[in-house]
C-alpha cells in the first residue's frame, strides 16, 4: 500500500506521497492515475516529498496531466501544513517556521495561526523575474498581458471584467499552450476592483481551471501593481477564496491557509509502470 495524504488551499487540492516509496516509478503515469477524480483519489497534482526531523522538507510537484511543475504556492503551503500535522502526530516540539526545498529554490513559510487541521502561513516567495507587458494574440483575440516568473511562468491579462465561461475556456488553454511560452504557462485573468482588491480566474498549466493558485495570486498582484496602479499590499480573490499578497523590497509574500483533509493509504496494487533497468 502507498502512504498518501491530501490537503487543499482554497479548493486547490494536492496529494502527498513520500518520495522514498516511489523510487523507480514513472511519476507521470502514477500521477495521472492518482489524480483521476473518478478512478483515482482526485487532485490538481501530486507532491512527492521528504520531511526531516528538524521540520524542513523537499518537494517535487507533478501536475494532474503528468507534466512537471517548478512550484505551487498553494502546494507549498499544503506541504508546510502537512509538516506541522506530522509533528503534532509524533508529539515533536512545535515549530513556527517551515523551510521547503523546491524546484524553484528554498522557500520559507512562517506560521501565523492554526485552527484544527487548518494552518495559516506567510510564505516568502522571492522576487519576480522578467516582468514585461506585451501584446499577444490567442484564440482570435488580441490582448495586452503581463508575463513574468515567480518560481514558475505566468501570464496575466488585466481586464475590465472577467471573461464569461465560454471565453475563459477558449482563452485559458490558448494562452497556456501559446508558442510564446516554450514550456507552457499559467494564466490569470484579473480585474482590479479597488487599489487593494483584485479578482481573478485561473487556468493552470497542466491542470486547467482551478479554484485557486498561490503563485497565480502573486502573479496577478504583480501585474496589477506594475501595470494597473494597484497598491503593493492587496487581497486577491479567486473562486476558492481570498489570499493576501505583499510586494516588498525584499520580495513577494503570500499569506493564506492550507488544510490537511486525509491521511491514509492507497490500496491499488498497481503503482504505475516502473522504469526499465
Amino acid at each position: 500500500m502507498l502512504s498518501i495524504s491530501k490537503a487543499h488551499a482554497y479548493g486547490n487540492d494536492f496529494l502527498f506521497v513520500p518520495a522514498v516509496q516511489v523510487e523507480g516509478v514513472k511519476l507521470d503515469e502514477l500521477t495521472r492515475c492518482l489524480c483521476n477524480r473518478h478512478s483515482g483519489l482526485g487532485a490538481d497534482g501530486v507532491i512527492y516529498y521528504t520531511i526531516t526531523p528538524d521540520g524542513t522538507a523537499q518537494m517535487r510537484l507533478v501536475n494532474t496531466d503528468g507534466s512537471p511543475s517548478e512550484l505551487s504556492g498553494n502546494g507549498l503551503r499544503c506541504l508546510a501544513a502537512l509538516v506541522m500535522f506530522r509533528r503534532e502526530q509524533s508529539l515533536l516540539p512545535q515549530i513556527t517556521e517551515v523551510k521547503v526545498d523546491t524546484q524553484a529554490g528554498w522557500k520559507t513559510l512562517a506560521l501565523i495561526s492554526r485552527q484544527g487541521s487548518r494552518y495559516t502561513f506567510r510564505a516568502a516567495m522571492g522576487h519576480p523575474e522578467r516582468v514585461v507587458e506585451e501584446p499577444i494574440e490567442a484564440a482570435g483575440e488580441k490582448l495586452m498581458v503581463t508575463t513574468l516568473a515567480i518560481g514558475n511562468p505566468q501570464c496575466v491579462a488585466l481586464m475590465e471584467e472577467l471573461p464569461d465561461l465560454g471565453r475563459f475556456h477558449r482563452l485559458g488553454p490558448a494562452l497556456s499552450t501559446h508558442r510564446r511560452f516554450s514550456e507552457g504557462t499559467n494564466v490569470e485573468f484579473a480585474v482590479i476592483e479597488a487599489a487593494d482588491r483584485i479578482r481573478i480566474l485561473i487556468w493552470e498549466r497542466g491542470v486547467g481551471a482551478t479554484h485557486a493558485s498561490g503563485t497565480g495570486a502573486c502573479a496577478a498582484a504583480i501585474a496589477a501593481i506594475a501595470h494597473g496602479g494597484a497598491a503593493r499590499d492587496v487581497q486577491v480573490t479567486a473562486p476558492g477564496g481570498t489570499q493576501r499578497v505583499e510586494w516588498r523590497d525584499d520580495g513577494i509574500f503570500l499569506t493564506g491557509w492550507a488544510e490537511v483533509v486525509f491521511d491514509g493509504h492507497w490500496v491499488s496494487s498497481d503503482r504505475g509502470p516502473r522504469d526499465a533497468d
